[in-house]
């Protein structure tokens, strides 16, 4: 794991909800943390580079765009597990794919366009790989917001 400093956790606390909509971002970042611009590009660089920053980029309200999303879960075998998973993640609109160890062991997000593009998908997933794809769709939904306090540590 990559060693943080104040100045690394400070950072990642104003971009990870607080990022500054500015032509010199890492300029405004800078002031907030006592850098210079300069000095907060390498450091978010290095945390991109080593892992601790995935992406940075915009987080879109799906269901205030028109869109639709469901939970899925599957009962894969295992000698059908990466074919399967495969198959899922070719799909742009997965979001999320994990493994549990359940009865219903591979679970799934899928956001569409529309609920015709959520049912046609699932159905394609079925038909490529042979495996029933269980649709949950949210009845409501109850969105929150996760901060990580990176300065609590």
């Amino acid at each position: 794991m990559h060693e943080m400093d104040d100045f690394d956790r400070n950072i990642l606390n104003i971009i990870q909800s607080d990022y500054p909509i500015a032509s010199r971002p890492y300029a405004v970042v800078g002031e907030q943390v006592g850098l210079t611009e300069e000095e907060v590009l390498e450091r978010i660089n290095r945390l991109r580079d080593s892992g601790v920053i995935r992406r940075i980029g915009a987080n879109f309200g799906s269901r205030q765009l028109g869109w639709r999303s469901t939970l899925c879960a599957a009962k894969v075998p295992e000698d059908q597990l990466d074919a399967f998973v495969a198959e899922v993640n070719r799909h742009e609109g997965v979001t999320h794919n994990y493994l549990r160890e359940n009865e219903f062991n591979v679970w799934f997000t899928y956001i569409g366009p529309n609920w015709e593009d959520v049912e046609s998908t699932l159905a394609e997933i079925t038909e490529r790989t042979g495996i029933k794809v269980l649709n949950l769709p949210a009845d409501k939904m109850f969105k929150i917001k996760v901060d990580f306090n990176i300065t609590a540590r």
